[in-house]
């Protein structure tokens, strides 16, 4: 059965293409309806927990260390760790899936191009049931499947997701890549992604339309257990249980979506990996943080630069 791929589709983005789709002007009551955003610079430490883990790859002249976020989270959720402060304070440049994390601006065009099909509204796509849950889906956020009905179904879903996520106190702003960018914005030092904010987008939005469905439809058919599943999610990451987050996150979506998951985790893995390698060739010193799913399961980034002949060893206190 087809469960729950716009929670992992959340979980697959950054806080700022989860914050461009929450906060897109193409739907106004769903911006009005989400939590005004905090200034990312005020939030700089993490509350103290010692379960994330952190993995380090190194060669003669460079130090590459590897550790992996949940974008959305709430203020409380415990991930701080000496041995991350001590990783992060030593480098000597910071990469994440976006250089800057905070320019939502930059996803308005994408969205714009690729979010919004009037031609090819949600109300001819799906049967006279799942227009009902969309309605009731929209209506408990304060906003109507009328609203919705010039979107895409990727998002559509995905504002629906983040809409049910925010409300249950699941925040970008709180998420381990914002409050890890603020702090590297602090030290002054260089910062770079691996990807753009267009290009993340497009990943979800030039997906076939039959995959793009099926991830609204299974949040339809599941819309009040989205941020249960996401608590279990975080709480995988948080405890360390990397196995527990590759079925939660990466075997299930393989199973329920192999596109989803080619799209989202496989074909982006690969690209990381390739300029990790390419990293390994300067020196240095790097604090390195991307999605906690990319580092968990078969096809993680420590998997495949395994294959590629580096060794990844994980960081312990």
């Amino acid at each position: 059965m087809i469960r729950r791929l716009w929670s992992r589709a959340a979980a697959s983005v950054s806080a700022a293409a989860l914050t461009a789709v929450l906060l897109a002007p193409t739907t106004p009551a769903f911006a009005q309806a989400a939590p005004a955003a905090a200034d990312p610079a005020a939030v700089t430490a993490a509350p103290a927990g010692s379960g994330p883990r952190l993995w380090v790859v190194k060669d003669a002249d460079s130090t590459l260390y590897l550790f992996g976020t949940v974008h959305v989270l709430k203020p409380e959720t415990p991930w701080g760790s000496a041995k991350l402060d001590r990783a992060f304070a030593g480098a000597d440049e910071y990469w994440f899936e976006i250089a800057d994390l905070n320019d939502a601006a930059g996803a308005v065009p994408i969205i714009q191009s690729k979010g919004v099909s009037p031609d090819r509204p949600l109300s001819s796509l799906l049967t006279a049931e799942e227009q009902a849950d969309l309605d009731a889906a929209a209506r408990s956020i304060g906003a109507t499947a009328a609203q919705l009905d010039p979107l895409r179904p990727w998002f559509a879903a995905l504002q629906l997701a983040m809409a049910s996520i925010t409300k249950a106190g699941y925040l970008p702003q709180n998420g381990g890549d914002q409050v890890l960018h603020a702090r590297a914005a602090a030290t002054g030092k260089p910062i770079k992604g691996f990807e753009t904010m267009p290009q993340q987008i497009g990943f979800i939005a030039d997906m076939s339309e039959e995959a793009q469905l099926a991830m609204l439809r299974s949040g339809l058919k599941e819309f009040d257990q989205a941020p249960e599943f996401l608590g279990r999610m975080v709480d995988a990451w948080s405890t360390g249980d990397v196995d527990g987050l590759d079925v939660l996150i990466g075997q299930e979506m393989k199973a329920e979506s192999p596109e989803m998951y080619e799209v989202m985790l496989t074909r982006r893995n690969t690209d990381w990996t390739n300029q990790i390698v390419t990293l390994l060739e300067g020196s240095g010193t790097a604090f390195i943080s991307v999605g906690a799913g990319h580092l968990a399961g078969a096809d993680s980034v420590q998997a495949m630069l395994a294959k590629r002949g580096v060794t990844v060893e994980e960081v312990r206190d």
